[in-house]
C-alpha cells in the first residue's frame, strides 16, 4: 500500500476589507470594532479560528485614533501549516517594467550652464571682510 504525503504550503491571499459598517457602532468604539471585523473576515475567508494581526496593520488602523478608523484596508492573509492565519498590510510592489522616473530621464547639464554660474560671497562674509 502506497501512502501519499500531503504537503501543505502556505496559503496566501490579498483582500480589500470594507470597514464602513464600523460607523454604525458608537463613536468611541469604532476602532475596536474594526479590529474585530478584520478578525471575523479572516476567520470566515481563511477557515481558521486562530488569527493574528501584525503590528504594522494594528498601528495603521490606530493612527487616526479610536473614533476615526479607515473605511477600507488592503490586507494580505497567510495561512501556515499549523492553521494560524497572519494578517498584515498589503504592500504593492512596483513592477520592473514601469517607465523610468523623471530624475532618470532628465538630461545632464551642458558645460556652458555649469561655467556661467560664479560664486558670489554671502552678505555676512562680505561684511566680515570689509570690517577687517
Amino acid at each position: 500500500m502506497i501512502k501519499m504525503a500531503t504537503v501543505e504550503e502556505n496559503l496566501t491571499r490579498v483582500y480589500t476589507i470594507n470597514l464602513g459598517r464600523a460607523w454604525i457602532t458608537p463613536q468611541h468604539k469604532r476602532t475596536d470594532r474594526v479590529i474585530n471585523m478584520i478578525r471575523e473576515f479572516a476567520t470566515k475567508h481563511m477557515k481558521s479560528d486562530d488569527v493574528k494581526l501584525e503590528q504594522g496593520l494594528n498601528r495603521q488602523i490606530w493612527t487616526r485614533g479610536k473614533t476615526h478608523p479607515p473605511r477600507k484596508v488592503r490586507v494580505k492573509m497567510v495561512k501556515d501549516e499549523d492553521g494560524v492565519v497572519t494578517v498584515s498590510l498589503y504592500e504593492d510592489m512596483p513592477s520592473t517594467t514601469e517607465a523610468p522616473s523623471a530624475e532618470e530621464t532628465k538630461p545632464e547639464a551642458s558645460p556652458a550652464e555649469t561655467t556661467t554660474a560664479t560664486e558670489t560671497p554671502k552678505p555676512e562674509e562680505a561684511d566680515a571682510v570689509a570690517t577687517k
